[in-house]
C-alpha cells in the first residue's frame, strides 16, 4: 500500500478525537451555563454542538477520501475532503449567527449572572480540552496535507477563542456588575468567528476549483525540474493542482527527435522521481515530445485542438 494511502486510512481517528472532545466540552459548557445563566456560555455550548456535527462529518469524509481509485473515480476520492472543509466553515458561520442572535436578545433583555467563579472555572477547563485537541489535529492535518483536519482544528481553535471571549465578558460582569458586557463580548466574538468561517469556506471552494499548488510547492517543483532542463531539453505545459492530501503534476518534456525511446524514458523517470521527492503525495504525469515536430508546440494549452496549419 502506498504511504499516502496508509496515512489517509489513519486520519479518521483524529476526527474521532475531535468528536470525543466535543462531547466532553458540551457537558462542561452546558454545566457552566446552567450555573451562571450567561448567554455567552450558552452560545459557547451551542458551538460545541456544531463542533460535534463537524467532527462526525469529518469522520465520514475522511473515510470516503481514503478509498482507493476505482472505475468511476480514477483520480481517487480525495476531493471529498473539500466538502467536509466547506461544511465545517458553513457550520462555523451558522454558530456565529446563532451566537449573535442570542447576544442581541440578552442585550435587549439583561439577566443577572450567578455563580460566576465556578462557571468560569468549568468553561476554562473546556477551553483547555479544545486547545489541546486542536493542536494535535492541526499538527496531523499539516503533516498529512489534510484540509479536513486543518479545518476541524481551526474550528476547535475558534471555539477556544470563543471561550476566551466569553470568559472575558463574564469576568468583566463579575468585576464591574455591568450585565451588558456579557452580550457585547459575545457579539464581538461572533464577528471574529464569522471571519474564520468565511475563510474556511473560501479555501474549500478554491480546492474544488482545481487551484494550482501553493507558491512554496511550485517553487519546489521548479527546483526539482531545473537540473534536467539542460539544452537541448525543454519543458512546457507544466500544470499542478491539489486534491485533498494528493498533488497532481503534469508536464511535457521536449527532446531531440533522434533520441531513442529508452533514453527519453530514462529522462522522464528521473524527472518524475525528483518531483515526487520534492512534493509529498504527488502523482506525476509526463509526456515526451520531439523538438523537431511542429505539433509539439501546439499543445501548450489545456485543450490541444487542431494545429494552426490544419485549421480550415
Amino acid at each position: 500500500m502506498p504511504a499516502h494511502a496508509h496515512a489517509a486510512r489513519t486520519l479518521p481517528r483524529f476526527a474521532w478525537l475531535s468528536a470525543l472532545a466535543a462531547l466532553l466540552t458540551i457537558g462542561l459548557k452546558t454545566w457552566a451555563w446552567a450555573l451562571t445563566g450567561s448567554v455567552g456560555l450558552l452560545s459557547d455550548a451551542l458551538e460545541s454542538l456544531v463542533n460535534l456535527a463537524g467532527a462526525m462529518l469529518a469522520v465520514a469524509m475522511l473515510t470516503v477520501a481514503a478509498r482507493p481509485e476505482d472505475d468511476e473515480h480514477p483520480y481517487g476520492h480525495d476531493k471529498a475532503e473539500y466538502f467536509s472543509s466547506g461544511a465545517e466553515g458553513a457550520l462555523i458561520l451558522i454558530a456565529a449567527i446563532c451566537m449573535a442572535f442570542a447576544a442581541v436578545r440578552r442585550l435587549l433583555a439583561p439577566h443577572p449572572l450567578e455563580q460566576l467563579g465556578l462557571g468560569l472555572a468549568v468553561s476554562a477547563a473546556a477551553a483547555l480540552v479544545n486547545l489541546g485537541v486542536a493542536l494535535v489535529i492541526r499538527r496531523a492535518g499539516r503533516r498529512h496535507g489534510s484540509v479536513t483536519l486543518e479545518a476541524n482544528a481551526q474550528h476547535l481553535l475558534t471555539d477556544v477563542w470563543t471561550s476566551a471571549g466569553v470568559l472575558v465578558g463574564v469576568g468583566a460582569v463579575a468585576g464591574t456588575g455591568r450585565q451588558w458586557l456579557d452580550p457585547v463580548v459575545a457579539l464581538l466574538v461572533s464577528v471574529n468567528i464569522m471571519w474564520t468561517g468565511t475563510g474556511i469556506v473560501r479555501s474549500a471552494i478554491t480546492g474544488l476549483m482545481d487551484s494550482a499548488l501553493s507558491p512554496a510547492e511550485q517553487l519546489a517543483l521548479q527546483r526539482a525540474i531545473a537540473p534536467h532542463v539542460i539544452a537541448p531539453v525543454q519543458v512546457h505545459a507544466l500544470r499542478s493542482r491539489q486534491s485533498g492530501a494528493r498533488r497532481f503534476v503534469s508536464l511535457h518534456v521536449l527532446v531531440p527527435g533522434d533520441w531513442n525511446v529508452q533514453r527519453g524514458h530514462e529522462l522522464l523517470e528521473r524527472i518524475e522521481a525528483d518531483i515526487r521527492r520534492s512534493i509529498p503525495n504527488a502523482s506525476v504525469l509526463t509526456h515526451l515530445e520531439s523538438l523537431d515536430d511542429p505539433a509539439s508546440w501546439d499543445d501548450i494549452q489545456l485543450d490541444r485542438g487542431e494545429p494552426p496549419s490544419a485549421a480550415s
